[in-house]
């Protein structure tokens, strides 16, 4: 394995070749090439980025993420964890309802927290020590070309990459505009904003919160711990009802910290760590997924919209995705076929896998999301313990 860096290419009259170009090391394409370890393929992970890097998040790592990884190699999870600093281990959840009722839950599989600028980095590591995937960072892609035998990937300086296959696990995704045709549907998309505290008073280090608002019942706020006395707090609502309402999610985010009930108080004395930030959130909803694939090209993770749309993360579904697409990739050169008809193979396993749960959450987003005594009635009857294993095993 090596790390290629900015302008190592410049100079080369003719285009580098891979067999496969993973474009965006994040959990997608991490996992894509640790999947891939072993296939025969020429591999080139591709990020516009150099690690670390910080990626804008929650920062929660739930447990089925670390499931996929641990079934690609069981020692893959061990060793990403020992280097992984800070982190929480987070196996409860604190839901604080509107009418500021709360409800306990605790996770059957193993989860944390730790910043994306530690995690996606330790994951590359990973990849690095594993595999012999040739990374490129700081290679920002403006233009890709399809042609009948490979994709091209061309740099604002020039500088083009050709690959028999494109796997696109790009946040803000250039692959999905430009081969899917994908424009941001509002209905199908959050924006948050995230801020690191320090000092937040009565943190528990294990344990996740989230508060659903009577104001805002289209979003909710996180207070996430990721280790070493440092918060991930946020507020994030779905992008039609930000536009409808009118809603400043920054300014929103520190009044709220002011005035609730719960947390005026626990923030009164805790010190803002850097600026607010925002973000994005491309929602999985369950929809039909053709566009996922077409000839020569996947699409991964973020790319492919896979964020669960009532919890907010979207770690594990890119874990999976990336992993099905290194699977799709294996099948296309064993094959020798990389046609539109053969890459649906890959959609439909996404469909399969991912889009029942995506669908479930979509559904119990919209229908909660304007009926905040719904969700006060939820934390109520989930204190009775058949029905909250019930409703636990509906949000997943």
């Amino acid at each position: 394995m090596k790390t290629v860096l900015l302008g190592v290419y410049s100079n080369c009259a003719v285009p580098e070749s891979y067999d496969v170009a993973i474009l965006g090391a994040g959990p997608a394409g991490a996992a894509c090439a640790l999947a891939l370890r072993g296939a025969g393929l020429r591999v080139a992970l591709l990020d516009k980025a150099q690690f670390p890097r910080d990626k804008i998040c929650g920062d929660a790592i739930p447990g089925p993420a670390l499931k996929a990884l641990r079934q690609l190699d069981p020692a893959y999870v061990p060793e990403l964890l020992a280097g992984l600093h800070p982190k929480a281990e987070t196996r409860t959840s604190r839901v604080v309802a509107p009418n500021g009722r709360d409800l306990g839950v605790r996770w059957h599989l193993p989860t944390f927290n730790s910043p994306r600028l530690h995690f996606d980095a330790a994951l590359l590591a990973l990849v690095k020590r594993h595999t012999a995937t040739e990374i490129l960072e700081n290679f920002t892609v403006k233009t890709i070309a399809g042609a009948p035998d490979a994709v091209t990937l061309t740099a604002p300086d020039g500088r083009q990459l050709r690959a028999g296959l494109l796997i696109a696990c790009d946040a803000n995704s250039v692959a999905a505009r430009q081969l899917a045709h994908r424009q941001i549907d509002r209905a199908h998309h959050c924006a948050a904003v995230r801020a690191y505290y320090t000092g937040v008073a009565g943190a528990d280090g294990g344990t996740t919160e989230f508060f659903f608002l009577k104001k805002y019942p289209a979003g909710y706020l996180w207070v996430f711990p990721v280790g070493g006395g440092v918060s991930n707090v946020g507020f994030g609502m779905l992008s039609k009802d930000i536009a409808a309402q009118g809603v400043d999610l920054k300014k929103t985010l520190l009044e709220l910290l002011g005035t609730h009930p719960q947390l005026a108080a626990r923030f009164a004395g805790a010190q803002l760590q850097g600026p607010v930030v925002g973000f994005g959130l491309p929602l999985g909803t369950g929809r039909p997924a053709h566009a996922l694939a077409g000839p020569r090209w996947l699409l991964c993770g973020d790319a492919a919209s896979l964020i669960d749309p009532l919890q907010g993360h979207g770690i594990d579904t890119a874990v999976r995705s990336g992993v099905l697409a290194a699977a799709q990739a294996v099948a296309c050169f064993e094959a020798q076929d990389f046609s539109a008809d053969y890459v649906q193979q890959y959609a439909r396993a996404v469909q399969a896998r991912l889009g029942p749960q995506l669908a479930r959450s979509y559904r119990i987003m919209r229908f909660l999301g304007n009926k905040p005594w719904l969700v006060n009635a939820g934390v109520r009857l989930a204190q009775v313990p058949p029905i909250g294993r019930w409703l636990q095993r509906l949000v997943g």
